[in-house]
């Protein structure tokens, strides 16, 4: 198997079982995992009897930390980096290092493993395969509105705090008050729930509080969609465009799902032609 420098390594989000064979080997090969909270990554290390040298490497130190890592695969030596739970990266720390290492000439790869937001999608209702992703949704309430009205036309998917999660359901039920939800929570620990409703039936359901890490999605209004697309759908027929090109133009132009433009185009106006 062909050996890399640099090793990005998922670690389990929950259940201390879901990790990979090859992420195991790769954490006992190394010569340095670079984690989040040492702690927190030693009780895993602990458990797959790893006893790898582990550094700190969190959003404080990880401009600091660049020349380190350079030094050390200067030296032959090679490097794993972990999070606390899921895949380093997505929303967890990495981003200042992967430049630096491509521009330097060090081999990277990335394992395939745990990660909250496709353990997420692969359990709801889901109509197609787009989504948006943007990471932990802001703070505030203003910034919650802008966001959830801008992408009302596709599924948005965030992660929130359990402090927070019912207060942003509450401004998004303002802004959108037809909206569907699916909350997850827990995902592959002992009390993992899952739940999909309108806004009001997820208030309800959480009324007494919620614990927990959580992942959501705001389904795309599609009805609105409709309304709004109908029109330029037939503005460009007009001028001779195919439902293909149809697709592509108001999906880039207007962020409108790509895959429900050309379903319209084909069923609900006459004449169409791919």
């Amino acid at each position: 198997m062909r050996e890399f420098d640099f090793y990005i390594v998922p670690t389990p989000i929950g259940n201390i079982q879901d990790i990979t064979l090859r992420a195991i080997n790769v954490l006992k090969s190394v010569d340095i995992i670079a984690c989040e909270d040492t702690r927190t990554t030693q009780k895993l290390l602990k458990h797959y009897e790893i006893k790898t040298k582990c550094i700190s490497y969190h959003k404080y130190n990880e401009k600091e930390r660049v020349d380190f890592f350079l030094n050390t695969l200067k030296e032959g030596k090679k490097i794993a980096l972990v999070s606390d739970a899921g895949t380093p990266m997505i929303c967890d720390p990495g981003a200042v290092i992967l430049p630096e290492l491509i521009k330097n000439g060090y081999s990277v790869t990335a394992l395939p493993g745990a990660c909250a937001v496709t353990t997420f999608l692969s359990q709801i209702p889901r109509e197609n395969e787009e989504f948006i992703f943007i990471g932990f949704i802001p703070r505030k309430g203003k910034q919650i509105e802008e966001l959830a009205t801008k992408y009302s036309s596709q599924n948005l998917v965030f992660y929130d705090s359990p402090e927070r999660i019912l207060k942003t359901i509450e401004v998004i039920k303002f802004c959108r008050k037809n909206a569907k939800i699916s909350l997850g929570r827990e995902l592959s620990k002992l009390f993992e729930e899952v739940v999909t409703g309108s806004t009001e039936e997820i208030l309800e359901h959480f009324k007494e509080g919620i614990k927990g890490e959580i992942v959501c999605m705001v389904y795309a209004e599609r009805d609105r969609d409709s309304a709004e697309i109908l029109p330029k759908i037939k503005a460009l027929k007009t001028k001779g465009y195919k439902d293909k090109d149809i697709s592509v133009i108001l999906s880039t132009l207007y962020k409108y799902n790509k895959n429900d433009v050309y379903d319209l185009a084909l069923t609900e106006l006459p004449g169409s032609s791919s």
